[in-house]
Formats: C-alpha cells, structure tokens, sequence
C-alpha cells in the first residue's frame, strides 16, 4: 500500500507540472523565468521549496541523531534571520537590474557588470562544480527514502531514477512555471505530512514530554549543547546561510517577480517557514536515538524514514514519505534548471550561435542540458556514500565564500573584475585544500573552513580591487543611480 501512494503522488507531481505547459509561450524568457510574472505567494513557496533539499529534511535529522538539539542552532535559526535578509537587500536589486537589462542568469549580471567574459566564464565552471554536489543530495536522499520507506522492496537506485523521471518530464516540459508550480504543491505537501509525521510519533509516545524523556534517559547529552557544538562552530555556521546570495535557483527565482513589492512576504514569512520544517526534523532526529541507537556515519541520514516506517506504517507512511520526497524534489528541480540556464545562456548563446539561435533552440537546449545533468548526477548517487549534512555543507561553504562578490556587485562601484576574480581565485583554493585535507574545524575552537574561506574571499576582493584600474564610467551609469 504505501508503494501504491508514492506512484499516485509522483503521478499528481508530473500533472501539475505537465499542466502548467498549458500555458507556455514559447519563448526562451518564458521558459527560463515564466516572464516575470509571479506574485507574492508563488515567489515565497518557490523560494522556500528551492531552498529545501535533503540536507533540511535527511540531513538535520541525521546530524540531530549524533549531536543533539543543538543542530537547530547550526543551520536553521540562522538561516531564519540570515536568508530574509540577503532577499530584501540583494534579491530585490538584482531581481530590478534583471527586469531592467532582460537577464536570464547571474552569469550575464555578472559579466556585465565587470565587464568581463572571462570572469563570466569562470564564475560558470566554478558553480557548475558547486552545484553537482547539491544536486547529489537530493538524488541520494530520493532513493534512500524510497528504499527505507518501502522496507527495501525499491532498490535505492530504482528510487533515484524514479524522481530523476518525474523531475525531468515536468522541469522539461514545464520550465519554469512547470517548476514553480510543482514546488508550491509540494512545500504544501512537505509542510502538512512533516507536521503529520511529528504529531502521530509523538502522540504514540505520549506526547512530546514523554519522548524527550526517553531521550533524557538514555542520551542525555543530545538534549544539552555541552561540548558537542562549540561557540565558535556555532559561529561559524552563521555564514553558511549567505550561500543563496550566490545560489543560481536562487537568483533566477528572483527574475520570477512580478514587482519588487512580491517579495514582501517572502521576508516576513520565510522564518516561519523554517521553523515548521526544522523543528520536527531535528526533534525526530533526536529521537530516532532511542529506537535506533546503532547507527553509524551517514546511516544516520535514514533515521527520519525508519521512524515513520515505525510508527506510522502503511498508508500514513506512504503519504509521509510523499512529503520527505517533496522537499528533495523542489531543490533538485530548480537546481538543474537553473544550470541549464546558465548553459544555454552563457556557453551556448553567449559563445557560439548568438543572434543566429531562435527561441524554440534555446528551449531545446535547455532541455538537453537538464537532462544531461541528472542522467550525470544520478550515476554519481550510486557510489557516493557520505553524509548528507556534510556533503551540503561543504556545498553551501564555497557559494557562502563568495558572497562578498556579489555584495560588491551590488553596492561598491570600486569594485572590479580583477578583485572579484582574485575573490573567486580564493575560494577555488582554500576549498580544495580545506576538503581534500579533510578539515572540518580550524584549531581547537570548533572555526569552520566557510569563516576562513569568506574572509580571505573578502580581502582578496577588496585588496586587488584598490589595486587595480576602476571600472569604467559607462558600466557604472548602467548599475548605479548616477548622482
């Protein structure tokens, strides 16, 4: 039975995305940002959905099993205040030059802005890279719900290759609208069965005092920060939420708004959002502890499906696992869209067909590319093993390092291509040796690579900027007010 409710949800997922095409205009700028046009609530579920993967559902609750409440306090009350922040004072200015110079992508803002292919071309591969990874994380997560949820009768890789289907028939089909639309039904989906799946377990324990009693009984220190979480890491993690100034989906999401006035409520109830998805995932995670206390490493990525499985099998279970899938399948989505937009914009138009590609060309190109993406990301899914908290993290470090760019973009008009490239240069190197050394923390205060790496990013930017020859008079009249 719950095998059954998965199908009929991941049918309904590809309905509303297919029939979102209905309504498609044939134009590259339809395709890519449904020409503008959405409102207040659409932008605020895409956004949300966008920026929920694995790592907010699998993730949290897997790091929550081996270190306690305190993994709250890591990602997600930072990331209430962080993120509404980045879209009032960064979403809304780019979503206006967007509008205003007809972007598409952040590589073309970019581009010009500095006034540099190079840089625009750079900034395409090192994202790119960046990005792989996060899109791994929901693949991985895809195929390990569906395998636990179902008591091992889908294999992991069937699981997987499931969702990559759905999510790209409608992604292909659909654009943008296709994509926003899903991700409104599933932010719904994912919101209503999270909070269904913490009142039912807990309910069945007696409620929550009762469970966090048991926790208290056995693990009690997952109940304390103690040592576990430094003050400094804690720290440290604050700077993570500034990855989705850099974000790709992010960014073209903005290019969705209708007028800068949608993204109001996306301020205001973008924390409120979190804590409904947060709060569960950690607490069950926690939890998990008890009925589970033998799992190792990245096992613990499970511990949220193994507790549905038990305390809510059958249909409930099916239906649970509907929202954990949901919340993968909106950043997954999102994601390899918005790197096909980056291909198709910025390699494809950009350096070989320019004015010669019609809008019917970029479309398909957007399609080959996306498909391509996930047919290569799935095939990592197979062998790679690791936690999914950690895999983003490093993920978010390296976009969260490049944040002063796109905030001297935005608001230093000294700013120049070399110090921006010098920033990225930065980056680039500090986090293959951070990650390749195998580093999570720097010395005994529990510092984080991300905190090093940004403000490295930040001097490198700053420092060869003031070096270097000021942007010229023209680039600036056409991003800055002028007097």
């Amino acid at each position: 039975m719950t095998i059954i409710v998965i199908f009929i949800y991941l049918a309904l997922v590809l309905a509303v995305g297919t029939l979102s095409h209905k309504l498609f205009r044939g134009t590259g700028e339809d395709y890519f940002v449904a020409s503008r046009s959405f409102g207040p609530f659409l932008l605020l579920m895409s956004l949300f959905g966008a920026n929920m993967t694995a790592f907010a559902i699998l993730g949290a609750s897997g790091e929550a099993y081996h270190e306690g409440i305190g993994v709250f306090a890591l990602m997600a009350s930072s990331s209430g205040l962080v993120i509404p922040c980045v879209f009032y004072f960064i979403g809304t200015r780019l979503w206006a030059l967007g509008k205003r110079h007809g972007y598409l992508s952040q590589i073309q803002y970019f581009r010009q802005r500095y006034d540099s292919d190079a840089l625009g071309l750079v900034l395409f591969v090192v994202i790119a890279a960046l990005m792989i990874p996060y899109i791994l994380v929901g693949l991985m997560g895809s195929g390990l719900t569906l395998n636990q949820i179902t008591d091992g009768k889908l294999p992991v890789w069937l699981g997987g290759l499931l969702v990559c289907g759905v999510t790209l028939g409608y992604v292909t089909y659909g654009g943008m609208r296709g994509t926003v639309w899903v991700n409104t039904f599933q932010v719904l989906i994912f919101m209503t069965f999270g909070l269904a799946a913490f009142w039912v377990i807990f309910k069945k324990l007696g409620g929550l005092e009762n469970g966090m009693a048991m926790v208290a009984a056995k693990h009690p220190e997952l109940l304390i920060r103690g040592d576990k979480i430094k003050p400094l890491e804690l720290l440290s993690y604050t700077c993570i939420p500034l990855s989705v100034g850099m974000f790709p989906h992010i960014f073209l999401h903005w290019l969705t708004a209708r007028r800068a006035e949608t993204f109001r409520w996306t301020v205001v109830f973008y924390p409120l959002c979190i804590a409904i998805v947060w709060i569960p995932s950690v607490l069950l995670g926690v939890l998990g502890s008890v009925d589970f206390p033998d799992l190792k490493g990245p096992a613990a990525n499970s511990v949220l499906v193994n507790m549905i499985g038990l305390y809510a099998p059958g249909i409930l279970a099916g239906f649970l696992a509907a929202g954990v899938l949901s919340a993968i399948m909106n950043s997954v989505d999102s994601q390899t869209l918005a790197i096909s937009t980056m291909f198709t914009q910025d390699i494809v138009c950009h350096y070989r067909f320019n004015d010669k590609m019609t809008e019917k060309q970029e479309v398909w190109f957007g399609r080959l590319f996306t498909f391509a993406v996930i047919a290569a990301t799935y095939l990592l899914s197979l062998v790679v093993n690791r936690s999914i908290f950690k895999i983003s993290v490093w993920t978010f470090s390296g976009f969260a390092a490049m944040f002063p760019v796109v905030v001297a973009a935005v608001f230093w008009k000294r700013s120049t291509k070399y110090g921006a490239l010098a920033s990225i240069a930065s980056v680039v190197i500090l986090w293959i040796y951070f990650f390749t050394s195998g580093t999570e923390t720097i010395g005994t205060g529990g510092v984080m690579p991300v905190a090093v790496m940004l403000l490295v990013s930040a001097a490198a930017l700053i420092v060869v900027s003031l070096l270097s020859k000021p942007p010229a008079d023209h680039v600036l009249q056409k991003f800055f007010h002028q007097g």
